[in-house]
């Protein structure tokens, strides 16, 4: 029984990350594509590592080297990421033409550009 989910977690793996791969030779942009290879990595080396966790045992060398590996990259992915996206929009990597909107560049216009959803500034209300 343990077998079948060690091969359903691989299958698992295996899909999401052949998924990720054909989103980065298919987007456009690099925001995208960014996207493209930070979701598979951590939701495709995830069913990976519990597959390797549940075939070998939590308490072995390589599951636990497995679960602290899982546990590094549930961190450092999105921090990583978030890194690399705006560095690149901090050097100006322009966006795909096809993007709806460019929330940070509305944000750094200041107040004017971007009204308050409430309806005015938040300064201006009154408790």
């Amino acid at each position: 029984m343990r077998l079948v989910f060690v091969i359903a977690l691989l299958a698992v793996g295996v899909a999401v990350s052949t998924s990720g791969a054909v989103g980065i030779l298919r987007m456009p942009d690099v925001y995208l594509r960014i996207q493209c290879s930070s979701k598979p990595v951590t939701l495709g080396a995830l069913p990976v590592l519990v597959a390797l966790v549940i075939a070998k045992g939590p308490v072995s060398s390589y599951g636990g080297r497995a679960l602290i590996v899982a546990v590094l990259l549930l961190v450092m992915n999105p921090l990583a990421t978030h890194a690399l996206a705006r560095a690149a929009y901090s050097v100006g990597i322009p966006m795909w033409s096809g993007a709806v909107v460019d929330q940070a560049a509305a944000r750094a216009a200041g107040p004017t550009a971007a009204p308050h959803p409430g309806g005015g500034q938040p300064a201006d209300r009154e408790g």
